[in-house]
């Protein structure tokens, strides 16, 4: 008796898991800051919760395209948004527009690149795309020596109204959180009502099954990386813009932070299963749980630590009630 009381309390947690997933910790999370702070539940503060996690929600929309489709994560993401940053910044001569095209150009580049490789020669994808942080970080040290690429920010110039895309508001709305909820929107449309977000999540559950279905596994898996790409440069252009300058290192840790906000919102390595409100989900963890700590005082390296073991908690509560569910197959 008693284990079958065990059971029905496994399954009716599973059964809440499933029906609000993420937002579950996201809910906790609210109540929880309402009990820290009565600064908590103001629009000031939501503010500043989104504007702190915009740049994480632009990378992580690109990353969970490569893990919807079964290629686990994209770890040349960093180098993706510092050479953006950079080649915008030294193209900024040529006019604004032209300069962030042609960043985005260069991050696509990087994109078809990883695209093709783990696509068509089926290469791992955390193997090859780890090979190309580090050949884009040693290319950009040797290119630039080294150096920081400043852009000319003298009145009237293009770099001006670069550094200004950063701090740009929408009414009073920064222009990166509308960026941001964009994307999501936008991507939670392409993966849930197109034919290329539907052959991605058969890709991502099973290849082999998607190669006999007809699907041109390829072709979808070089997608999913240009959206990525796509993503990581956007991201880099922004963070450029913030900091002031092109550098090897901007966009370091995102690569992990990205994969930690899919993960956490539901999304498997492995492929084929989550969507993308909940890694808006994830993402909106992250913010809440960083904001939360800095009211209560806790200073970085002690955030690392909670967030850390409460990301594992959540992630090991997921696969406890998949297994209890004959569900785990991630």
């Amino acid at each position: 008796m008693n284990r079958e009381n065990k059971t029905k309390n496994i399954f009716s947690l599973s059964f809440i898991f499933d029906r609000i997933g993420i937002f579950l910790p996201v809910i906790l999370l609210l109540v929880a800051g309402s009990m820290v702070s009565d600064k908590f539940f103001t629009a000031g503060n939501f503010l500043n919760i989104l504007n702190a996690i915009a740049l994480l929600g632009i990378v992580a929309t690109g990353m969970a395209f490569v893990t919807h489709s079964g290629s686990m994560a994209d770890l040349s993401i960093p180098s993706i948004m510092a050479f953006s940053g950079i080649i915008t910044v030294a193209a900024l001569p040529l006019g604004l527009f032209a300069a962030i095209i042609l960043g985005i150009c260069a991050g696509l580049a990087i994109g078809a690149m990883n695209g093709f490789v783990v696509g068509r020669l089926n290469a791992n994808p955390i193997l090859w795309t780890l090979a190309v942080a580090f050949f884009m970080e040693g290319f950009m040290r040797f290119t630039w020596s080294n150096n920081q690429v400043y852009p000319d920010i003298e009145p009237g110039t293009a770099g001006a109204a670069f550094i200004n895309i950063f701090r740009i508001n929408i009414g009073p709305v920064p222009l990166i959180v509308v960026v941001m909820l964009a994307m999501f929107v936008i991507g939670h449309l392409v993966l849930t009502r197109t034919r290329f977000g539907i052959e991605s999540k058969l890709t991502g559950s099973s290849r082999p099954a998607a190669k006999t279905t007809g699907i041109n596994v390829p072709r979808i898996v070089m997608m999913n990386f240009l959206a990525a790409a796509l993503c990581a440069s956007i991201g880099g252009i922004f963070i450029t813009s913030m900091t002031k300058l092109g550098v090897f290192y901007l966009g370091t840790g995102y690569d992990f932070k990205a994969v930690t906000a899919v993960v956490i919102g539901g999304m498997m390595l492995s492929g084929g299963r989550g969507n993308m409100l909940g890694v808006f989900g994830g993402v909106m963890v992250i913010g809440l749980l960083t904001n939360i700590m800095t009211f209560i005082g806790i200073n970085t390296f002690q955030q690392n630590i909670v967030t850390g073991g409460i990301f594992i908690a959540v992630v090991g509560f997921g696969q406890y009630h998949l297994r209890k569910r004959g569900k785990d197959y991630a």
